[in-house]
């Protein structure tokens, strides 16, 4: 066996171990949750997979799977749209940094769940707050990535523009983008791990669908199987989603 063989393996073999030993971490970790039998099997590990067996080829998860891609999808386009633009302005103006500094921070320190009962006094239920709260969560990371891959261009090209008569369309589109491609990525990864953990919290907000409302309507109905089912799918939904960011983004800057 080849050494690119045997790497190619630890690669592979080193993480579904460590699956392997979560899963047994799990199974232990049921029996302690409750004195009732019933209860302790439907938090373990079979009974969570058999619950996901049987949702996925019923076809009952599926909108709630979608449904949530596509708020997700939807804040982080918004996101990027007002956070790519800020981060740009952030970072070429000094007076608007110092203006700003201090109650980006601010707000940043906020969570965006705070904003829940506000959110859904000014746009009602349904979508929008679900969005708007996404959306406030993940700005941020893009906003200051952004703003800092800005401040770490070298400033001679910028003078050099300058020199060239170039505008200050021309100066952003030519030459800032570019050079902040990296800081933009590495903040949309960032947006997207947040977005998604504020998506299970705010899709309890008075939507009838996605994966948020599915664990809330698993616990009413003390389905404890589906709900486990449930958490397995956020998880592994989660976990693809950052690995196509990276993907992505190593084959972008490559």
């Amino acid at each position: 066996m080849t050494p690119h063989h045997v790497s190619r393996g630890g690669r592979i073999g080193w993480p579904v171990l460590g699956l392997l030993l979560a899963v047994v971490l799990w199974a232990l970790g049921a029996q302690q949750l409750s004195d009732v039998d019933s209860i302790r099997e439907a938090f373990g590990p079979q009974a969570g997979f058999a619950a996901l067996a049987r949702l996925l080829a019923g076809g009952e998860l599926w909108p709630h799977i979608a449904l949530s891609l596509q708020r997700i999808g939807a804040a982080l386009l918004l996101a990027l749209l007002i956070g790519v633009p800020l981060g740009i302005w952030v970072g070429l103006s000094p007076l608007f940094a110092r203006l700003t500094g201090t109650l980006f921070q601010f707000l940043r320190m906020v969570s965006p769940l705070s904003w829940m009962p506000l959110a859904v006094m000014a746009l009602g239920v349904g979508e929008a707050p679900v969005v708007f709260l996404l959306t406030f969560a993940a700005v941020w990371p893009i906003v200051l990535n952004t703003a800092a891959g800005v401040m770490a261009l070298d400033r001679s090209w910028l003078q050099l523009a300058h020199s060239l008569s170039a505008t200050r369309t021309e100066v952003v589109l030519r030459i800032v983008l570019p050079g902040i491609v990296a800081h933009v990525l590495t903040g949309f990864r960032l947006a997207l791990g947040i977005g998604w953990i504020v998506l299970v919290p705010a899709e309890m907000l008075g939507v009838s669908a996605g994966m948020g409302y599915f664990i809330l309507d698993t616990r009413d109905r003390l389905a404890y199987d589906e709900l486990t089912a449930g958490i397995v799918v956020i998880g592994a939904l989660g976990f693809t989603l950052d690995l196509l960011a990276r993907r992505i983004s190593a084959r972008w800057l490559r």
